[in-house]
């Protein structure tokens, strides 16, 4: 293969992947044997602002490559643009006896992160709808539910030891005792012991169900 029929491939395949991609997809192809590496061809150029003759790079600096550099593939970089977009890009040589071309990929993802930070907002909740809508009032189905566990267990929580609270806490919570309002401060309360100690039975609970 010829230079001429190289750059024509390569040509060829910059157009493509730019049209299957989009707008937001900028492909060019570079000629790497020349020092400066200028732009032989350019699609979607608005994305860096380029155009054929540049020898500016995706992030508009127009250093010279040493020799390795120039013939290095380079996937899936991230890179800024001047005006500030976001892109990833990636350059693919084609190295031949009189010819060093360069196939170049810039994809400009600037407007995901904005969508992304959107769709963060829209799936954000302050809290769940059960503890939104649990009333003091209400207290009484938490008691109601801490006895029955009790009762299940056949012994007093005065006598209990660790083995069987913990046995305990997971029988509440697998009746989702935990996931009322102010279930924890409750349960240290029945069981004389801190709040902390009872995050640390359920932390021993579920690290015991995932195992």
């Amino acid at each position: 293969m010829n230079r001429e029929e190289a750059f024509e491939f390569l040509d060829r395949t910059a157009r493509g992947i730019a049209e299957m991609f989009g707008s937001s997809c900028e492909t060019l192809v570079h000629d790497m044997g020349v020092p400066t590496h200028p732009i032989l061809s350019i699609y979607n150029g608005h994305v860096s602002g380029r155009e054929v003759g540049s020898t500016m790079d995706i992030m508009g600096i127009g250093l010279t490559l040493d020799q390795e550099t120039a013939s290095t593939d380079q996937v899936n970089l991230a890179a800024v643009t001047p005006d500030g977009r976001q892109t990833k890009s990636s350059t693919f040589h084609m190295i031949g006896e009189d010819y060093n071309l360069a196939l170049g990929i810039n994809f400009d993802y600037t407007s995901l992160v904005f969508a992304n930070r959107i769709l963060g907002d829209l799936m954000n909740a302050r809290s769940d709808l059960r503890s939104a809508l649990w009333q003091p009032d209400n207290a009484k189905q938490l008691a109601d539910l801490f006895d029955q566990c009790v009762a299940e267990m056949g012994k007093p929580v005065e006598i209990m030891g660790k083995a069987e609270r913990l046995r305990l806490i997971s029988l509440l919570r697998r009746r989702s005792a935990f996931s009322y309002r102010k279930s924890v401060p409750y349960v240290a309360g029945r069981l004389s012991v801190s709040r902390y100690t009872v995050y640390k039975y359920l932390d021993e609970v579920e690290k015991g169900l995932g195992e």
